[in-house]
């Protein structure tokens, strides 16, 4: 068994396992469930989402503030490995949030409503600007910076250390930003806004 989970990719492909178990235990004591094209999307919105604001609060709240605290000699471990790694589904999954957000405001036809925060849909837009102002810092601020940061891209100790406070200041203010962002995902479709 521990072999068997020691696999990332055998892991995801148990959970879908055990997600397609439990739809089709739903469908057969319920005589069926439809799975509409917006909820699958919306799935795919909040497994996507949890990712990268997942790894968001992971940078600010565990890795940022422990790097002070281990052994010069142990830090290119989280320089040269965790963090490229962490890197990558960081800015990959801010896209696929993105992508699949709106692809579900368009299949349910609010994108253009959301975008101009037309009354009534006042919430979810603000959420989503908010949402896209995030993913333009991982993809045009953060990730460059970080690349000089980290030592990807090779650049004078000066740069690489203005290139570290830059990237860790933006990786705050999208931190910030995460706190309304989720309030008003969230309060669109509970009332709360």
């Amino acid at each position: 068994m521990g072999a068997f989970f020691s696999s990332l990719s055998k892991t995801i492909i148990a959970g879908v396992v055990v997600l397609i178990a439990i739809i089709l235990a739903a469908n057969a004591l319920t005589g069926g469930i439809r799975t509409s094209d917006a909820f699958v999307m919306r799935w795919l919105h909040v497994m996507s989402g949890i990712m990268w604001i997942g790894l968001l609060w992971y940078f600010n709240f565990v890795q940022t503030p422990s790097m002070p605290k281990i052994p010069d000699e142990q830090k290119p471990a989280i320089s040269k490995v965790i963090a490229p790694s962490a890197l990558f589904w960081f800015r990959w999954s801010a896209l696929a949030t993105v992508v699949t957000g709106l692809g579900l405001a368009g299949i349910n036809h609010y994108i253009v409503q959301a975008l101009t925060l037309t009354k009534g849909f006042h919430a979810i837009g603000i959420g989503m600007w908010l949402a896209l102002i995030m993913a333009f810092n991982v993809w045009f601020i953060i990730w460059p910076n970080q690349k000089k940061a980290l030592g990807i891209v090779t650049v004078s100790p000066e740069e690489k250390a203005a290139a570290a406070k830059l990237a860790g200041m933006t990786s705050r203010i999208n931190t910030m930003l995460s706190i309304p962002m989720l309030y008003c995902m969230v309060a669109q479709s509970h009332g709360g806004l």
